[in-house]
């Protein structure tokens, strides 16, 4: 009976103190200012996750055309030919049709420049111009991660400051007049990394994958360079399609 007793007690006093501490009750007792620090990195961490998703589908969609496209370009009776079997508005396809723009534009100059190096740096800057969209919204990612720490700490330091007021007013520190505020700092601080820490891997993995997409868009830039130079005797080997399945020998 003492048991039981004992065990309603605790399950009572469990229940009132989350209610009495939870985080809606933490942030009511902050007040406005906690409120806005919630509001703040919410904001960021949801403006992060939209960026992370659809970069992650902009970068899939570049490296799987790679993969799967090229080849069928390159097998084609030429440049014009291999660019109508690129998807439009791709990267691989831009570099092409920059290509082909700059060896038309090359005979307008009215100044003598090598043919080579108009080629060369206006593929450089289709690149440049393509990296630069790759990158669009990555820096706010950066920002997340290096400043919502420190707004969490905001939310900390407001949190104990209130503890501290509380405790000079009443002159009680005992642990119910200071759970509270205590709580919402803790809170604050939990909100912050939640938010900064998948920015932060977020930013180094995309980072990454564009370095990767910058890699193959050289690649491909420095062939259709060769390969417009050169009247189309220059260009890489396309790999062979894999040969189906021999057939299984009888048995014997």
């Amino acid at each position: 009976m003492f048991d039981l007793t004992l065990t309603a007690n605790a399950a009572a006093g469990t229940a009132a103190a989350t209610k009495e501490f939870g985080i809606i009750e933490a942030l009511t007792q902050g007040g406005p200012v906690a409120w806005g620090t919630a509001g703040i990195m919410a904001i960021m961490s949801i403006v992060s996750w939209y960026i992370l998703f659809t970069k992650v589908f902009e970068q899939g969609k570049i490296l799987k055309q790679s993969q799967n496209e090229l080849g069928k370009f390159w097998s084609a009776g030429g440049i014009k030919e291999g660019a109508a079997k690129l998807e439009k508005n791709t990267v691989f396809r831009q570099l092409v049709d920059d290509g082909l723009k700059a060896e038309e534009e090359h005979s307008k100059l009215t100044d003598p420049m090598d043919q080579h190096e108009w080629m060369h740096s206006s593929l450089r800057r289709s690149q440049d111009a393509i990296n630069a969209k790759l990158g669009t919204g990555l820096s706010f990612l950066a920002t997340v991660g290096s400043t919502a720490p420190f707004i969490g700490l905001f939310g900390t330091v407001i949190g104990i400051y209130r503890a501290l007021i509380k405790i000079g007013l009443t002159g009680d520190a005992s642990i119910d007049k200071v759970a509270g505020p205590v709580g919402e700092a803790l809170i604050m601080t939990a909100i912050g990394l939640a938010v900064a820490v998948p920015a932060v891997m977020g930013y180094n993995w995309l980072q990454r994958r564009n370095k990767l997409i910058a890699e193959r868009m050289g690649t491909f830039a420095n062939d259709i360079h060769g390969y417009m130079m050169s009247g189309g005797a220059v260009k890489p080997a396309v790999k062979a399609a894999p040969a189906a399945a021999a057939p299984a020998a009888a048995k014997k």
